[in-house]
């Protein structure tokens, strides 16, 4: 038995679906879950890590842990780890800001504060770290739609987002394959991609010309306000304006698990284009 948080997620999804095919018993869980959402024979969990369902199962192999939203930012780290520690393994998904930027509250410490509880737990653990998701240009599907434009900041600055899938399939790997406890991996994609190279992608993807509007940083920061808390929206801004030099770096991570490069931006494009169409 395998149990995946988050399942309803954009990684969460892809890896019920590859545990499933590889054979696995999965139980997903997430907080509105129903059955309609996961592949037959698989158990849908509807719960909450704040407040874990009782009904979790009392044993697993292994358990792939989300931590997301408010609750990365507020939480008790030991309390949310606490229910699963009883497994034989825990699978983080963190992020490459702890070791990036360590001083952020968004980014670096609450993440690290997770990690640690994992660590501390008394199970075989390994540690996740992507940076930009891919799947983040979906922010960008509804201008795209409605009036062939993106609006960003810092069109010329490229960083390697990761492909949600990859990530999926990194964590397949790692939560069913042994040689990985211990491990922290930082998972990016192959190559840095601009926003202006993004939105090219996407126009070729669709066979539409997409234009690209710059924003100020501020301008950018008042859009993200409406959805995210300042904090995670400055160190963001702050990761996409002026990365570090690791930050820009491809990750050998993915394409050392996986034995097949990581899956470039131009591809997860083509793949999700009806979302842009």
């Amino acid at each position: 038995m395998i149990v995946v948080t988050g399942a309803t997620g954009n990684v969460g999804r892809t890896l019920v679906r590859l545990l499933t095919e590889q054979g696995h018993q999965v139980t997903a869980a997430s907080r509105h879950i129903v059955p309609s959402d996961v592949p037959p024979g698989v158990h849908a969990l509807a719960t909450d890590l704040a407040r874990p369902a009782a009904d979790l199962p009392a044993t697993a192999d292994a358990v792939f842990l989300l931590v997301g939203g408010e609750l990365m930012m507020t939480g008790d780290p030991t309390a949310v780890v606490a229910p699963f520690a009883r497994y034989g393994k825990i699978v983080l998904l963190s992020s490459q800001g702890v070791v990036t930027r360590p001083d952020s509250l968004s980014h670096g410490r609450a993440f690290a504060a997770y990690e640690q509880a994992v660590m501390d737990s008394g199970t075989d653990w390994t540690i996740l770290r992507p940076g930009g998701f891919a799947s983040n240009a979906y922010a960008w599907a509804p201008s795209v739609k409605a009036s062939r434009t993106v609006s960003a900041p810092f069109g010329d600055v490229g960083l390697p987002a990761v492909d949600p899938d990859d990530i999926a399939a990194v964590a397949a790997t790692v939560l069913t394959r042994p040689g990985h406890t211990g491990a922290g991996y930082e998972l990016t994609g192959p190559a840095p991609a601009s926003p202006l190279q993004r939105v090219a992608a996407i126009a070729a993807a669709i066979g539409e010309q997409v234009t690209f509007v710059d924003q100020t940083r501020e301008e950018a920061r008042t859009q993200m306000l409406t959805f995210m808390p300042a904090p995670v929206a400055d160190t963001t801004l702050d990761i996409i304006g002026t990365p570090t030099p690791r930050e820009r770096a491809v990750s050998p991570d993915v394409e050392k698990i996986l034995g097949r490069p990581a899956t470039s931006f131009s591809d997860w494009a083509r793949r999700n284009a009806a979302a842009f169409a």
